[in-house]
This record gives structure tokens, sequence and C-alpha cells, in this order.
């Protein structure tokens, strides 16, 4: 059953156009049914074989707006560090305790930092953290010694991305709030950040689709040469 208020953004959206990242971003916000601040997300379809590990596309940016969430981050780490974290801002700091409750089922966060010297501890976790994508990783920087640096960088807007086993990036850019100017700056930062990550296997379109849509609304399409300039 399709929603009168889903009906008039459906018809807002030409399925058959390819829109430029400036009207995307204006129409993203027009065609928004729900009462609630809804996510903004981008997905982009590369021309990549993600079974190659040097086409698995992964890596992290920062927008230049944030992406309106304040995430709720965990450090595990040694208690030298712990102080470090809990001043930069870190919801939750500590160790074992969290191991243990992790061990439990307890995924109440949004990214998990750790130093180093305690991964070999935090590998038990895999089960758990690998499924949800909060494993921490080096390549994400989110293993780390400059733990501050780290929590400061997610709370401001820095994301993790990577490759779905069909070649596709998902990801929250933003929020309907959001200005149009804010929104189109945020996808070009993200799809500059995956710009750059183009592998040299690569052959053939690397960028091969981009849709912009926020929460319980129709997808729109984006002219991919309006954002590979």
């Amino acid at each position: 059953m399709i929603t009168k208020k889903r009906k008039i953004a459906n018809a807002k959206v030409d399925a058959n156009k390819a829109y430029t990242l400036k009207e995307a971003s204006s129409l993203v916000k027009e065609i928004n049914t729900t009462k609630f601040d809804s996510s903004v997300d981008l997905h982009v379809r590369l021309g990549v074989d993600p079974k190659k590990a040097d086409q698995a596309i992964r890596g992290t940016v920062s927008l230049p707006h944030g992406t309106g969430k304040t995430k709720k981050v965990l450090v595990l780490c040694t208690p030298d560090k712990e102080a470090e974290a809990k001043n930069a801002g870190a919801d939750f700091v500590g160790l074992d305790e969290f191991i243990t409750k992790i061990e439990g089922g307890w995924t109440d966060i949004d990214v998990i930092v750790a130093t180093p010297s305690v991964m070999p501890k935090i590998g038990k976790l895999g089960k758990v953290l690998g499924p949800r994508n909060l494993m921490p990783n080096p390549k994400t920087g989110t293993v780390t010694n400059d733990v501050a640096g780290a929590v400061n960088d997610l709370k401001g807007g820095k994301i993790a991305f990577k490759v779905d086993k069909v070649g596709i990036i998902h990801a929250s850019i933003g929020r309907v709030s959001f200005s149009s100017d804010k929104i189109e700056e945020n996808c070009q930062e993200f799809i500059n950040a995956i710009i750059k990550l183009k592998p040299a296997s690569s052959k053939g379109t690397y960028l091969k689709g981009v849709s912009m849509a926020s929460s319980m609304s129709p997808g729109i399409m984006v002219d991919t040469k309006s954002v590979s300039n």
C-alpha cells in the first residue's frame, strides 16, 4: 500500500532522469515525507570486483558539515590512555569490562577505537563485531595510539565506508534538515574520497551509478558527470 505522501513524492521524481548533484540535493529535501529528521543516504555503484583484494574499496572521509548524528564512541585501551580518551569526548572508555559486555551481546555503540597493544584481546570479539562493522581497523583510523585524534575525528563527522559484495558503497552523509548546499558539499566530498581510491587494476567505468535518497522516500538518480569533475 503506497501512502498518499509517497505517491506525491514519487510524482516529483523522474525515474528516467539523471539529476545534477545540485538538483538532487534540493529535491531530496522537497520529497521528504517523514516527521523526523531523516538521514540522507548516498549509494555509489562502482566498476570493481570486490572479490579481488586490491579492488575491495574501503576508506574514511571527514564530511565538511558532519552527518547530523552524534556517534557513540567506545575506546578500548590500557589505563594510561583512559584520561586522554575521556577528555576527547569518548562515551565509553575501558577494556576488560567492555570486552565482557560485548561477549554478552552488548553493541550499543556506533564506533570502537582501540590502541594497537589491546588488539590481541579484541580479536576474539570478531564474531560479534564483524557483522556489525564495529571491528577496529588500522585502515579506517580506529586502531591508533592517538585516541584523542580519532575520537575528535569521529565526533566531528568522519565516516568509514567500504564496498559491499556487489560493488556498491552505502553511506549516510547528512540529514534532510541540512541546507541543500551542505548536502551537496558533503556528497561531493564523499565521492571525491571514493574517486581517489580508484585501483589501478579497475578497468572501464569506475563510477557506474550514484543515487541519493532520504528515509522512506524514492531514490534520485544522480548524473555521474556532475560529481566526477
